[in-house]
């Protein structure tokens, strides 16, 4: 079934570069950023263009950005030190502000090679190891007010509190869209797969914030009108899994290629470059301080150990509520070689879930293609357990 809107949805995308130089033009100004707790309701509500930066699965460029920066850096910061370094990437090109918060602390210190090497001035929001902490909501609150003051000189703007509220209000409607279209996906014989659902999500990177609105309800629109309510009943023997782990970026597409290959069904994620950021982000006051508490609150990246407690570590809560929501059968927990936090959190993640019956298969990996028949043998097998685990519980 082919589905209209994801067509106009690539469309605006393919177009998205020329507007960004039209609206450059008329003088408005493009916030590039990087990270995982930039609050882009404040960006909006300044009338700045918010725009998220980085892509994956180019070993070429990771290549390219290991001369500036060291090998044991995970891939996508050594490919994102790559895109500056080439600027050709028409969002870098077009970012007239760089934007990074320092949740991943390698991310961060790609951003001071950038400023070092490439002559760009960055404006960085500090984010504290561990939120729990009343002194680590106190110093992001400063740092978030610190952040809005320098986005107020840069738009020649003051944050106004009715345009942040409907900033905010616009922002809540996508978070809710996209929780919405994740529901679809994992839907029996649903119009639309996870991997259409996490490009839309992508192009939420980059598209007019209203326009990606607009165009999220009118898919949800044609969902409703062709498939019905998302309804999870019969598993219909698929070998239903559910991703996690490191960041998988625009363009990364060899994990999700080798799982789809060997017959699986990807049902769900609990990725920084995904679902996540929609989860858990309820801003109760228009205001700096509303918008910090809230992000304190959402789930957090594995680099902020909030707490070392499995029974009360909000990520993994999260991913045990994700996967039972989903009806997913196995975890790929999948881990950039070098991206310490997820790779140290592997075992902890894989025993939470154990306690569920829920198998995990760890995967490491990098860009190139030297890996890619070891992972599919592993994927392939992984799969093959979960499709003969379904056809044992059909037959008792």
């Amino acid at each position: 079934m082919v589905l209209d809107t994801l067509k106009k949805i690539e469309e605006a995308i393919q177009e998205r570069p020329k507007e960004l130089e039209e609206a450059k033009k008329r003088g408005e100004k493009v916030v590039g950023w990087l990270g995982y707790n930039i609050p882009e309701e404040i960006i909006h509500a300044l009338g700045l263009i918010p725009v998220r930066l980085g892509t994956g699965g180019d070993d070429r460029l990771v290549e390219v950005g290991a001369r500036y920066i060291s090998t044991k850096n995970c891939v996508f910061t050594r490919e994102t030190v790559g895109l500056f370094a080439e600027n050709k990437d028409p969002y870098i090109q077009k970012s007239d502000l760089v934007a990074v918060d320092t949740t991943c602390i390698q991310m961060y210190i790609a951003v001071e090679v950038i400023k070092y090497y490439f002559k760009i001035n960055p404006l960085v929001l500090g984010v504290p190891r561990n939120f729990y902490l009343p002194d680590g909501q106190e110093y992001f609150n400063k740092e978030l007010e610190f952040f809005t003051h320098k986005l107020e000189d840069f738009s020649g703007n003051k944050l106004d509190t009715n345009r942040l509220a409907g900033s905010i209000k616009l922002y809540n409607g996508i978070r809710k869209a996209i929780k919405e279209l994740y529901k679809y996906q994992a839907a029996d014989k649903s119009p639309i797969k996870w991997r259409e659902v996490f490009d839309v999500v992508h192009s939420g990177f980059y598209l007019d914030r209203e326009k990606y609105l607009s165009l999220l309800k009118e898919l949800l629109k044609e969902l409703k009108e062709k498939h019905g309510l998302p309804v999870i009943g019969s598993l219909n023997g698929d070998a239903r899994i559910f991703l996690s782990g490191s960041i998988i970026p625009p363009k990364d597409t060899k994990l999700i290629n080798i799982i789809e290959e060997v017959g699986g069904r990807i049902v769900g994620d609990d990725l920084w470059s995904g679902l996540t950021p929609s989860l858990n982000v309820n801003i109760k006051d228009p205001s700096i301080k509303g918008i910090a508490d809230a992000y304190v609150n959402r789930i957090p990246h594995a680099s902020q150990p909030y707490i070392l407690n499995v029974n009360t570590d909000r990520r993994l809560n999260n991913l045990k509520q994700l996967v039972h929501e989903s009806k997913g059968q196995g975890v790929i927990y999948h881990t950039l070689r070098f991206c310490d936090p997820y790779t140290f959190n592997a075992n902890e993640t894989g025993a939470v879930l154990k306690k569920d019956s829920i198998p995990l298969l760890e995967i490491h990996t990098e860009y190139s293609g030297s890996d890619f028949e070891a992972i599919r043998t592993r994927v392939g097998a992984f799969v093959e357990l979960i499709k003969n685990k379904n056809i044992l519980e059909v037959e008792t």
